[in-house]
């Protein structure tokens, strides 16, 4: 199943129709709300997921000894992951959309020397004023914008021993296939903390409503399937700490972006959420089109803290390596040269920006390039249409694009 449509349509291929009763594209009145009750009203047999411990709020529940067995580190066989694997991405793409591994990382003393390297980067990127989050109000939590890559530098043995592990690996493979690519942001929330709005994740959770209307159905459809979503608990998380509130069955709801941005869809989500504590050395995996928040931290002495991980099918990039800065840089004199032509219109202005510069902002740094709006930084394609707009020169445009192309490191 997907989407709560049976995959074998005729002819083998799932047709746009059989994703979208709608057709192609979707409007403002696709996003019916009791269209995502009806889907949100089912359950999880037990039946189907036979390789989980237990299922408690429709999501099913794995041990991380049992995973690590079944990945070799003692006497087993490949079927035996398989098993799992299979098991996971039914449960991911049409069951309830998260799985919760207990013991997924044994070696809690690892955990919390990991735990305390964070802390030193934090604490050093707080004396540089740049450990800023831009999705959360002021001092209720603190963010370590790439987690992965500065755990790496600061404690390069440290990060190899975390990432051994057997059951990151396996998940990420049963969702995304090998070549993967890890991202992870160390996230703590302090005491008093305020719960998240509803919403999905990346990538069409960090568009505009606006934007996610020129995005044909197959792309949300699709979207999905390019991201594993994960946090990795480094403290115990009570529910009364807040842990993430999760919507099962909502990531089968295809025109789910455009939902949470409606109020009737928030209601439903809190009057139907569920939430599951967490043990330090527990990892949640769902995927990025479950509709999730995080929960408020109503304690007065849990930090709640998780290192939250997203992670990347391999086939999200293009075959050819472009320098689009120097292509954008070459074309835009003459960009301003045939506006002025007579037949020539602002949408082959809009063509030939689309052809040349980067239309996506990501990856980025989220330090260094916070969003001016939504949830995104602006794009090459933003800077090169406002600066034809806005008549900048050649050499302007040039700085600008310069600029922009040098805060895309990640240090």
């Amino acid at each position: 199943m997907l989407f709560g449509r049976p995959m074998n349509v005729p002819g083998g291929l799932m047709s746009i129709k059989s994703i979208n009763q709608g057709g192609t594209w979707l409007n403002e009145g696709s996003a019916d709300v009791k269209l995502l009750k009806e889907a949100c009203a089912r359950t999880t047999n037990v039946s189907d997921v036979p390789l989980a411990t237990r299922v408690s709020g429709e999501i099913p529940i794995y041990d991380g000894d049992a995973i690590r067995h079944a990945s070799g580190l003692e006497d087993s066989s490949p079927q035996r992951i398989r098993a799992y694997q299979q098991e996971w991405a039914d449960v991911l793409l049409s069951g309830a959309g998260a799985v919760v591994i207990e013991n997924g990382i044994d070696d809690l003393e690892l955990l919390d020397s990991v735990t305390d390297a964070f802390y030193k980067i934090i604490k050093r990127e707080a004396q540089a004023d740049s450990g800023a989050d831009h999705f959360a109000p002021a001092g209720s939590n603190t963010r370590i914008w790439n987690g992965h890559e500065k755990l790496c530098v600061e404690a390069p043995e440290l990060f190899a021993r975390y990432n051994a592990n057997a059951v990151m690996a396996q998940i990420c493979r049963a969702w995304l296939g090998p070549g993967y690519q890890i991202t992870a942001q160390a996230n703590i929330v302090h005491p008093g903390g305020q719960a998240q709005h509803c919403h999905r994740d990346y990538h069409m959770g960090f568009q505009t409503t606006e934007r996610l209307y020129e995005y044909p159905a197959h792309v949300h459809a699709m979207s999905p399937m390019l991201t594993l979503q994960g946090a990795i608990a480094h403290s115990d998380m009570p529910k009364e700490s807040g842990p993430t509130k999760l919507l099962p069955f909502s990531q089968t709801f295809l025109p789910g972006y455009l939902a949470t941005a409606r109020q009737d869809c928030v209601d439903l989500f809190e009057s139907a959420y569920k939430q599951l504590p967490l043990k330090k050395g527990d990892m949640l995996f769902f995927s990025p089109a479950l509709m999730h928040a995080a929960g408020d931290n109503k304690t007065s002495d849990v930090d709640r803290f998780a290192n939250l991980v997203q992670v990347g099918s391999a086939y999200g990039r293009t075959m050819e390596l472009l320098d689009k800065a120097r292509m954008s840089i070459a074309v835009y004199p003459e960009l301003q040269k045939l506006q002025g032509t007579e037949g020539w219109t602002d949408a082959m202005t809009r063509y030939v920006i689309e052809a040349t510069a980067e239309g996506y902002a990501f990856p980025a740094n989220m330090e260094l390039e916070p969003p001016t709006s939504g949830l995104a930084p602006p794009s090459q394609q933003n800077l090169l249409s406002q600066s034809l707009r806005e008549g900048d020169s050649p050499e302007t445009f040039r700085d600008k694009v310069l600029a922009q192309q040098a805060l895309k490191r990640s240090h």
